[in-house]
């Protein structure tokens, strides 16, 4: 079965256990600096802190969106650095509702490693529970051979799949983006505004409680059903805007036991640097 959420008391008791690793992966879309400062004024004792703009992506080309995935090879790399083996329990937070740390949880299945866990409320969660907090970078570990990547839990596809798709459609597109960008009446972040044609919106906020922890099973299966509308969720391809939101929602649909959907990496980024790709707009 596929590990999803973890509780801040949970995870508390797994603190310092060599066979687990806890990953702070703090960010801010504008401002790069700010995970980094987070982390340095108080976290999870022990966690070790990634940074999705240098180590979970790859190099921008202009044409490969804002978050290009880096080489397996080089990811299981950076992870076996961290001391992360096959046996490793990885747990990861952020502080923005499980939106970075979903992503880190989606690229370590894609990498082939099942034991990875989301902290479910994240950082507020943590602090709301009167958890201790460190300012202390975490103590070095022996770095092993680099993790070999395995066959992928998590599939994906690239943007040549999903133009084919428009014309012969073989799965649906859910984006994870904010209904106003969605329609095409914002887009702060990339260059062109709209959707890509066919696709449907299901922005990843809706998958929180008021509190910042994940709706239960029952709710997330509800409301995911609603929208699926019989479709077989391992028929489904989520997006956003540089594939970081869109795992959200993938994990919300793993939580709610519709399994098997697939993430666009290169998302609206990508999909809109080419004038050739189609675009549209409205609901």
């Amino acid at each position: 079965m596929t590990m999803t959420l973890i509780s801040a008391a949970d995870l508390a008791t797994h603190l310092g256990a060599a066979d687990v690793r806890v990953f702070d992966v703090r960010h801010d879309l504008i401002n790069h600096s700010a995970g980094r400062e987070a982390y340095a004024a108080g976290h999870i004792p022990g966690a070790r802190y990634l940074d999705h703009e240098t180590e979970l992506a790859a190099a921008r080309t202009g044409r490969n969106g804002r978050h290009p995935l880096p080489e397996r090879g080089q990811f299981g790399a950076l992870m076996a650095a961290h001391g992360v083996t096959p046996e490793t329990l990885v747990v990861a937070y952020d502080a923005s509702g499980g939106m970075y740390a979903a992503h880190l949880w989606w690229m370590l299945r894609w990498l082939g490693h099942d034991r990875v866990a989301v902290l479910d409320g994240g950082w507020q969660a943590w602090q709301a529970a009167g958890l201790p907090t460190s300012t202390e970078a975490a103590a070095p570990v022996q770095a092993g051979a680099p993790v070999t990547p395995a066959a992928p839990l998590a599939g994906s596809v690239d943007a040549q799949a999903v133009l084919d798709n428009i014309a012969r459609p073989a799965f649906t597109v859910i984006d994870a983006r904010a209904a106003n960008r969605y329609r095409g009446e914002v887009e702060p972040m990339d260059p062109v505004a709209g959707h890509i044609p066919g696709a449907l919106n299901r922005p990843n906020g809706q998958n929180l409680q008021a509190d910042g922890r994940f709706k239960d099973a029952a709710q997330l299966r509800e409301e995911f059903t609603a929208l699926l509308d019989g479709r077989d969720p391992a028929a489904i391809v989520h997006q956003c805007g540089s594939g970081i939101t869109a795992c959200h929602n993938l994990l919300s649909m793993e939580i709610a036991g519709l399994a098997g959907s697939r993430l666009y990496p290169g998302s609206w980024s990508e999909w809109c640097s080419d004038p050739s790709r189609p675009v549209a707009k409205g609901e």
